[in-house]
């Protein structure tokens, strides 16, 4: 049987890549989470939620990368809320156009293709470990 040295760590480069994506996908939503009450991010705006957009090489098969950590277009939200320092002078206030159950969802679909990363890792340790105790 001939091992092909080249894609002999192919399942851990493919498992970790998604590890990292996934874990940035993560600290994305943090963020859009710590932030849904911010009315000014500093540019005089509401904060704007950030996407992770992922790519792959051309036959999908190298594992996923964060190809950036995008600003959503979508129109902010207007609070009637009078007296806000932030307000204008209808006393409508912009805020960012972050939806909780939107976060809430992309988190838990991250957290879970992370785990499924993880448990590619150590199955494939497992298997690296009952090859090496049968050399024995």
């Amino acid at each position: 049987m001939k091992i092909d040295s080249s894609n002999m760590f192919g399942t851990i480069d493919i498992a970790t890549s998604g590890l990292r994506a996934y874990q940035r996908q993560m600290e994305a939503v943090g963020s859009n989470m710590a932030n849904i009450q911010t009315t000014d991010a500093g540019d005089g705006q509401p904060y704007r939620r950030l996407i992770a957009k992922f790519t792959t090489d051309e036959d999908g098969a190298g594992g996923v990368q964060l190809e950036e950590l995008a600003k959503d277009a979508s129109p902010f939200k207007h609070v009637l809320m009078p007296g806000h320092p932030d307000a204008d002078e209808n006393g409508y206030v912009a805020m960012p156009n972050v939806d909780w159950p939107t976060e809430m969802i992309t988190l838990n679909t991250a957290s879970r293709a992370y785990q499924a990363n993880a448990a590619v890792l150590k199955r494939y340790q497992k298997m690296v470990e009952s090859s090496l105790e049968l050399l024995r």
